[in-house]
């Protein structure tokens, strides 16, 4: 989350907005694909194996994505996941770095272990 928050806060999003985002997409303002396109992620990452076709297919990704796109979306949530279950593993901590983010956005998109001290 920090690394990922970051990089959207340097290029993408204002501080409040991404704050918005990781509370509740839906009510973030952000447009229906790229809602959906999260929501598809969230099920990978949470349950792959609830997903069939008919919900790989939302119907705001259905209408805007065509197939390798909803593939590019798992496989980016699955790398995610695996990376993120091997940086647990080994008990890798966020680097010093994230401790410069503003601290209400830096509370936010810490999850799991504390960042590390410079």
């Amino acid at each position: 989350m920090l690394a990922h928050g970051s990089v959207l806060v340097d290029q993408f999003l204002d501080p409040e907005t991404l704050r918005a985002v990781v509370e509740d997409e839906r009510t973030a303002g952000l447009d229906a694909t790229d809602v959906a396109v999260m929501e598809l992620a969230d099920k990978v990452a949470e349950d792959a194996t609830r997903l069939n076709r008919s919900r790989l297919r939302p119907p705001a990704v259905a209408r805007s994505s065509p197939t390798k796109d909803i593939l590019d979306v798992v496989l980016a949530a699955a790398a995610r996941c695996f990376f993120s279950k091997v940086l647990d593993g080994v008990g890798a901590e966020p680097d010093a770095k994230y401790q410069a983010l503003d601290p209400g956005l830096r509370d936010t998109l810490t999850v799991g272990r504390p960042i590390a001290r410079p």
